[in-house]
């Protein structure tokens, strides 16, 4: 088969989902298939080799903002968009942090969910321009629902298939302004019948977009999140002092700041007086004020030397430092679809500690490789942290476990069979439909 997989890049720092997508055309690559990955908005940043350098950026970033906001660039000459998706002036947009907010983000979103009726459809017409010059795909992967806007078109141009993963839209649509809020969520309920199957990648999280989304129920499947396995090897040895690990991007909604003051907390008890905690993930230069306030946090504690942060780090340092850990904890504050950090540390043979929230219980209780707690609070993170901390012994054996289940479940090849498996099914399926 020849797929098409359309993901919106970062330009500056690295995303879980970037490199999950990464990774699965690779696979599909390897299997024999024709995977080519084309970045959105802006160019993609990976911990790895792309599985399509080459590829050009749609809908540049630069272009997306300006056809919203000024009509001239709506019918501007090609010469001119081509100039502005060059990718050394998308990776320069990208690290200007407030180019968009508010009302801004909020129309902009919008726009993109109406698809071929919104400001970027001349977008969206120089995409499938693309697609047939360069070979007509058997099938269009999206990895997110704020893209379903391109479905209808792509669907009806090529006659085939669109796929669209669900990765946690909820947290960005709910964070913007009225109106756009309401008709953002109505337009995405509209447009979705267009979309052949969206991808859950947890029980949880399927069944709350479904119900948001008013999903058929023949739309919906659960596919857990996969990851290649290369350069993890085996387990480190244990963690002597013990380290706490973080491993996310360096905001408060990922739980940061809750995971700092466990950590307070646990120190200010003196039960585990040489316990240290290790803070990997993202940062772009807005989350670097974020992190600037926590160590001063950590400092007014007087515990700032015992804490290391590591952003931006490259795939062989994430896992050496994930080898290091004790146990990985990331206390996110919102209702998380998956947590792909959590197959990271349990592939190095780390257990993880989480709150029971979202997605969370049914990661930890079918990898066997963790604990939960209940309340999302300070005092009950900690009690968690020194019931492992306690009893290091447990938790190397919750480590080997999970580390057993994903190793097996929870590969890039066991992701690959359940999504080729699905592209299959929907293809045959369009195949057997009349032609709209």
């Amino acid at each position: 088969m020849k797929i098409v997989l359309l993901t919106p890049g970062t330009g500056s720092y690295y995303c879980g989902v970037c490199m999950r997508d990464n990774a699965l055309a690779k696979e599909a690559i390897r299997r024999g298939h024709d995977a080519i990955m084309l970045p959105m908005y802006l160019p993609l940043t990976l911990d790895e080799t792309a599985a399509s350098a080459k590829a050009p950026v749609f809908y540049g970033g630069i272009n997306v903002y300006l056809q919203q906001k000024f009509a001239f660039f709506r019918n501007s000459p090609r010469w001119l968009d081509h100039l502005l998706n060059y990718r050394g002036f998308l990776r320069l947009a990208a690290k200007q942090s407030g180019m968009t907010g508010g009302p801004d983000l909020g129309d902009i979103t919008l726009s993109m969910l109406r698809g071929e009726e919104g400001n970027q459809a001349k977008e969206l017409e120089e995409l499938i321009q693309w697609l047939k010059t360069e070979g007509k795909p058997d099938a269009v992967w999206i990895s997110t629902a704020l893209l379903a806007g391109l479905a209808r078109r792509i669907g009806h141009e090529l006659q085939i298939p669109v796929i669209c993963s669900l990765q946690g839209e909820d947290v960005f649509l709910d964070e913007l302004p009225e109106p756009w809020r309401t008709r953002s969520w109505d337009t995405l309920a509209e447009r979705s019948r267009d979309v052949a199957a969206f991808v859950a990648p947890s029980r949880w999280y399927g069944e709350f977009m479904a119900a948001r989304m008013r999903l058929r129920e023949d739309q919906l499947r659960v596919i857990p999140n996969g990851l290649g396995f290369e350069g993890f090897g085996e387990p480190g040895e244990p963690a002597d002092p013990p380290v706490i690990g973080f491993l996310a991007r360096f905001t408060e909604g990922k739980g940061l700041g809750l995971a700092v003051d466990a950590f307070i907390e646990v120190l200010r008890r003196k039960r585990f007086p040489e316990v240290r905690l290790r803070c990997i993930g993202a940062m772009t230069g807005e989350d670097e004020k974020y992190v600037l306030k926590l160590r001063d946090r950590l400092a007014a504690a007087g515990c700032g030397e015992r804490v290391d942060f590591h952003p931006n780090v490259t795939r062989e340092d994430k896992i050496a430092l994930l080898k290091g850990l004790t146990f990985l904890s990331v206390p996110t504050k919102y209702g998380e679809a998956f947590g792909l950090y959590l197959i990271e540390a349990l592939a190095a043979g780390v257990p993880v500690v989480q709150p029971r929230t979202a997605a969370f219980p049914e990661i930890v209780e079918e990898t066997g490789g963790g604990i939960l707690f209940d309340e999302m609070t300070t005092a009950s993170c900690a009690d968690a942290w020194e019931e492992l901390l306690g009893n290091r012994e447990r938790a190397r054996d919750l480590g080997r476990k999970g580390r057993e289940t994903v190793l097996q479940e929870y590969s890039i090849q066991r992701l690959a069979d359940r999504f080729l498996a699905l592209t299959e099914e929907k293809r045959a399926e369009r195949m057997a439909a009349p032609v709209a």
